[in-house]
């Protein structure tokens, strides 16, 4: 455990007092009725509120964890006798939740509190890539189930004979782009092919696109001239009302080529308002590139989705390990990591990327 998380956190962003008053204020706006006239506003104090309430349950944690620990201290510096099994038991207990605490104090990006959208493609490889594509939507699936985040299927193309061809997740949760854009970039997988009647090993690609949603608030606008808005019927699962009318949207952006599909629900207007926010987030994050003149921090390296390029490895033959090659961290239960415990991976990425930018300044 790092000796000092708990006294440099708490005295920094995650002071009690200030967040507790923030709260307060907060949450006296949202008791205004007339508040849920506007649904923006709502949206936005709402989420504000969830935020704070978020930060006011860590400091309070930080705030239990410093005055456990003094008074343990304090009994061994009076040299009571047993306090040392006592003081070691307690670091042990308090170690998992401050490391997490300071991994997302180091979440400092502009967008890092946001929520997230996932893109995920297969590469090249028909049914065996397809299949591990939605093998790698599971897995983010059911890390979100173990985090608590809410999960919105903004739009999911089934494959003609397993898996899928694309899928476009939004997860909703304090700090899940934070968290969530360790995990761009291009997937690995090895195994013992199900589709291959002679039972070869083949190796299968998928891509991860991870990007932040966008607030309403910030401005950026659309000109509709650069819109083309194709409206059709819904493939896949989703009942007959869903396959048999227009209910599918697919807008694209003229200018740079950007599409984005929506099929998931039964409305056409929900589906284009969908499309609407993933084209938003998409074309803000093109033009942060565009300033900035160079990837940043919001999207890693787009590459083709192919070998050399993968950021990290999952083999379940002839051996078994997942391995991310950028931090190094590996771990020998893969079957664990494709439940969606992936944790480890996103620490690993988080404490590798803040090397690398210490390194670059």
């Amino acid at each position: 455990m790092p000796s000092s998380s708990a006294s440099s956190v708490s005295g920094g962003i995650f002071d009690v007092e200030s967040l507790t008053e923030k709260l307060a204020e907060v949450d006296e706006e949202a008791q205004d009725p007339e508040i849920w006239s506007d649904q923006d506003r709502a949206k936005k104090v709402m989420r504000r509120r969830a935020d704070l309430q978020h930060q006011v349950a860590t400091a309070a944690t930080l705030s239990e964890a410093g005055d456990e620990l003094e008074i343990l201290a304090e009994m061994a510096r009076d040299g009571d006798a047993g306090v040392d099994a006592e003081l070691a038991a307690t670091l042990d207990r308090l170690s998992p939740e401050l490391d997490r605490i300071e991994l997302t104090a180091k979440m400092t990006g502009d967008h890092d509190t946001a929520n997230a959208f996932i893109e995920i493609h297969p590469g090249a490889g028909g049914t065996e890539s397809a299949d591990w594509a939605e093998m790698l939507q599971r897995m983010y699936l059911r890390w979100c189930e173990r985090r608590g985040f809410d999960i919105e299927i903004i739009d999911q193309q089934p494959a003609e004979e397993a898996g899928i061809k694309a899928s476009t997740l939004l997860i909703k949760g304090p700090y899940a782009y934070g968290n969530l854009k360790s995990e761009n970039g291009v997937h690995r997988l090895v195994r013992i092919s199900p589709f291959d009647q002679q039972s070869r090993r083949h190796t299968s690609f998928a891509s991860v696109h991870v990007y932040p949603e966008i607030d309403d608030d910030v401005e950026f606008e659309i000109p509709e001239k650069d819109l083309r808005i194709d409206r059709y019927c819904s493939s896949g699962p989703g009942g007959q009302g869903v396959n048999t009318t227009y209910s599918a949207v697919r807008v694209v952006h003229e200018p740079t080529g950007v599409i984005v599909t929506c099929q998931n629900e039964r409305s056409q207007i929900k589906n284009l308002a969908s499309a609407m926010k993933v084209l938003k987030a998409r074309l803000y994050e093109l033009e942060l590139q565009k300033r900035e003149e160079k990837l940043d921090a919001l999207k890693g390296p787009k590459k083709d989705i192919s070998w050399g390029n993968q950021i990290r490895s999952y083999v379940l033959q002839p051996y078994r390990m997942v391995k991310d090659l950028r931090s190094g961290h590996e771990v020998g239960d893969t079957d664990r990591a494709l439940d969606g415990d992936i944790d480890g991976f996103i620490e690993a990425f988080l404490h590798w990327s803040a090397q690398q930018a210490a390194a670059e300044n």
